[in-house]
């Protein structure tokens, strides 16, 4: 898709960004599943929740553009959407999670 993009100093200077930002939250993922605690997994979820919601913003503003027909465009971005759904889902069940167990501990204490 950023190859599509026109050649305009404008237009690439998006293809650059998207390009960071759509391949970023995959890398980000694997690390999440590779953390060494329920903190460091829900940090590193955000890291995925903050590049998805950046790609998502590209990919509005080429189809505002219209760089490429937002027909072509609209698919990625509704994905894109639904993978940053599926990844605050996670995140607030994991702080959920994280509070249950800050309880417990407390109550354990007692």
């Amino acid at each position: 898709m950023a190859d599509a993009l026109p050649s305009s100093l404008g237009a690439q200077t998006i293809a650059k960004q998207i390009v960071r930002s759509g391949t970023s939250p995959s890398a980000n993922y694997r690390a999440a599943c590779l953390a060494k605690s329920d903190k460091d997994f829900l940090n590193k979820l955000k890291m995925v929740e903050e590049e998805l919601d950046e790609t998502c913003h590209w990919l509005d503003l080429i189809m505002r553009c219209e760089f490429i027909k937002p027909t072509r465009i609209k698919p990625l971005y509704q994905e894109c959407n639904e993978l940053l759904s599926i990844i605050v889902k996670s995140i607030m069940t994991m702080r959920v999670r994280l509070t249950s167990n800050e309880m417990e501990k407390i109550r354990t204490k007692s």
